[in-house]
């Protein structure tokens, strides 16, 4: 039977849409859900603030009365103005392993873009950098972390045989916390902690958070433009997206830097693993969802990095180590044993560096892949 696709145009069929994962994943006991309320805000264009610059069109594809699939096409008009290109993007990806279906669905974004002038597709990769990104190739049986993608292998399979190739790709580094505190690292942070004109940042509940989100994200702004797909948040999306992770936030694992006239000159962002209490909660935030996440987080042993970067003119001097070693010592006294580094450019060599100074070994990889159109 032919697959047939049809366009989302309602919130009934948006919720066939979302939920789709749940039924095509139903024989992965590994598999941890998406948190699907996070996903109809960024699908929704009154709650996602990227919807006033990018185009989308979503798809579900039946094989008869039967859904097996789905799609988005996206365009990024204020990245592909910012980076001089004609580019689209796919995302929300969910096939079974059946060529047929990854190719009708391609074949239609593909041409949908191309009819909006579009010269180039990559994907996986969401509205904005902030958004999921890449399928992963290298350490499908490790424990995903919130925002990435849990394709199996043949959907790279699939990539290839119709004609799509490596755009970037993502290193994810493993740390054991405890081998990484070592004297010579300790030595460097006694050293950097007593110089006069930095100050470290910590916190120990999230009202002392607010002063500070503003100047966090104005440093993601600068120090994250030389980063591949990334353009700089505005004040709706940023509000969008502290309000998005506020209730997964421990501030325990939330460090900053200021100098003596009170500038934020580097900071690190990083959530507790909870993969299980997502599991148990199938996803849903209500009615129980929150509390089952939050309890897996207070028993998890990862902690995984999301955020973090440093003021340029201030990379080298000590910055890096007052983050660094502070977050390992708060995870340890915490019982984490690992930490989980988050997609790290291939291309992104200091902060490979960083990994690589404190043992870290890459553990997984994501690519995003390319065409031509």
């Amino acid at each position: 039977m032919s697959i047939t696709l049809k366009q989302v145009q309602n919130k009934k069929e948006l919720k066939k849409f979302v939920y789709l994962p749940e039924k095509l994943n139903a024989h992965r006991p590994e598999w941890v859900p998406p948190i699907y309320s996070d996903d109809m805000r960024v699908l929704d264009p009154k709650r996602n603030p990227a919807h006033r610059y990018c185009d989308s069109i979503l798809l579900l594809a039946y094989d008869g009365e039967e859904l097996i699939g789905r799609i988005a096409g996206i365009i990024n008009h204020r990245y592909n103005n910012y980076a001089n290109t004609k580019t689209a993007r796919f995302s929300f990806f969910e096939a079974p392993d059946r060529l047929e279906v990854s190719k009708t669905m391609l074949d239609y974004v593909e041409n949908w873009a191309k009819n909006k002038g579009m010269e180039k597709i990559v994907g996986p990769q969401g509205f904005t950098e902030e958004d999921s990104e890449g399928f992963i190739y290298e350490g499908y049986n490790e424990t995903p972390t919130l925002g990435c993608i849990q394709n199996l292998p043949y959907v790279n399979e699939h990539m290839e045989k119709l004609g799509y190739g490596k755009e970037v790709d993502w290193f994810v580094y493993k740390v054991e916390i405890k081998k990484a505190m070592t004297e010579t690292y300790a030595r460097f942070f006694e050293r950097a902690s007593r110089n006069p004109n930095f100050h470290l940042l910590e916190f120990t509940k999230k009202k002392q958070l607010k002063p500070y989100i503003r100047p966090i994200f104005d440093l993601m702004n600068e120090a994250f433009m030389v980063l591949y797909g990334y353009t700089p948040l505005d004040e709706k999306e940023i509000q969008s997206m502290a309000d998005r992770y506020m209730p997964l936030l421990d501030p325990r694992f939330i460090k900053a830097v200021e100098t003596t006239d009170k500038q934020i000159i580097g900071f690190i962002v990083s959530i507790p693993n909870m993969s299980e209490g997502i599991k148990k909660a199938k996803g849903r935030i209500l009615p129980f969802g929150i509390f089952y996440m939050m309890q897996a987080a207070k028993k998890s042993k990862q902690l995984d990095n999301y955020l973090g970067a440093v003021k340029e003119e201030y990379r080298g001097k000590g910055v890096d180590v007052l983050l660094g070693y502070s977050q390992l010592k708060s995870a340890y006294e915490a019982g984490f044993e690992i930490i989980d580094s988050h997609h790290v450019l291939e291309d992104n060599l200091k902060m490979r560096a960083e990994n690589e100074r404190v043992g870290g070994v890459i553990y997984k990889k994501y690519r995003l892949y390319s065409k031509q159109l």
